[in-house]
C-alpha cells in the first residue's frame, strides 16, 4: 500500500494536492448534503471530510489501518455491516486503492439499502494528468525521470466504472469532471492557467483531472413499506461478510447505541 498514491498523503499537500482536493470538496460538500438517512459510511482518506454537510444523525469513517478519527478498521472488501443497513457510502478515490476494486464495490452494493447512495471520486486516465503521468511512467522504468503523482494502481475510468456500476444495478444521477489545468508541481504556475478550467469545462469536460458521480441502487420490483430505518436496524442481526470479530464487534454496538437512542 505504500506505493499506491492515495497511500501517499503527502502528496495531498503539496500544490497540485491541494488543488484537487479543493475540486472534491466543492462536489462533496453539495452533493451528500441533500442526501437524506440516517447511516453514513465514507470508506477511507481521512484528510477528507467527505460527510462535513451531510445531516445523517449517525455517519462513519472506515479506515484499513488505525487511523484517529476512524470509527472502525476494516477490510473494504468484507465491510462487518448488515446487508441493506446504510444509506450512503462514499468512495473517494477508494476503489484506486484496492486490490479488487470489483469485490469492494459488491460489499457497498449489499449494505446498501434499496435507493441509497454511492458517491464516488475518481482520478481520470483520459486526461492531462493520466497522459502526465503515464508518460513519466515509461520514463521511470527506464531509470529517467520521476512520477507525477506517486505510484497508484492503475486509475479506473469512468465509462469503465460506469459499467460495473450498471451490472450492479446502479444508475448514475450525476457525473462531473473538474481540475483542468496541466500536471504542474508548482503551485504558481498551477495558479497561471487557472483560466483553463472554465475553458477545459466548456471545450473538453470529459477530460478533467478527476471525475465525480453520484449513483443510486435501484432494486427493481422492489415497493418499500416501511421506513427505511427500520428495516436497517432489524438486520443488525443477520448474516455478515467478517474482516475480523473485533471490527464486527465495534460496528454491532454502533448500530445497538443507534437502536437505543431511537427507541
Amino acid at each position: 500500500m505504500s506505493g499506491q498514491i492515495i497511500g501517499k498523503h503527502n502528496w495531498f499537500e503539496s500544490s497540485p494536492g491541494r488543488y484537487l482536493l479543493a475540486w472534491e470538496r466543492e462536489q462533496l460538500d453539495q452533493a451528500v448534503a441533500n442526501i437524506f438517512g440516517f447511516h453514513a459510511l465514507q470508506l477511507g482518506l481521512p484528510g477528507l471530510d467527505a460527510l462535513a454537510t451531510n445531516r445523517m444523525p449517525h455517519r462513519w469513517l472506515a479506515t484499513q489501518a488505525p487511523t484517529p478519527g476512524a470509527a472502525i478498521v476494516t477490510d473494504f472488501s468484507a465491510l462487518p455491516f448488515p446487508a441493506r443497513s446504510l444509506d450512503l457510502v462514499v468512495l473517494p478515490h477508494t476503489l484506486e486503492l484496492a486490490n479488487d476494486p470489483h469485490t469492494t464495490l459488491r460489499e457497498v452494493e449489499r449494505v446498501l439499502v434499496p435507493e441509497g447512495r454511492v458517491v464516488i471520486c475518481g482520478l481520470n486516465p483520459a486526461s492531462l494528468w493520466g497522459l502526465s503521468q503515464r508518460r513519466a511512467h515509461l520514463l521511470h522504468r527506464m531509470g529517467c525521470g520521476e512520477l507525477f503523482m506517486p505510484e497508484a494502481s492503475d486509475f479506473i475510468g469512468y465509462w469503465r466504472l460506469r459499467d460495473w456500476l450498471r451490472l450492479l444495478g446502479f444508475e448514475v444521477e450525476v457525473v462531473r469532471f473538474g481540475c483542468y489545468r496541466p500536471a504542474l508541481k508548482s503551485g504558481k504556475w498551477l495558479q497561471h492557467f487557472d483560466w483553463m478550467d472554465s475553458v477545459g469545462e466548456r471545450c473538453w469536460p470529459i477530460l478533467g483531472a478527476v471525475y465525480f458521480l453520484v449513483a443510486v441502487k435501484r432494486v427493481r420490483g422492489m415497493t418499500l413499506l416501511s421506513p427505511r430505518w427500520k428495516s436497517s436496524l432489524a438486520m443488525v442481526s443477520a448474516p455478515v461478510s467478517v474482516a475480523n470479530s473485533t471490527t464486527v464487534t465495534v460496528a454491532r454496538t454502533l448500530f445497538e447505541q443507534d437502536k437505543r437512542k431511537m427507541d
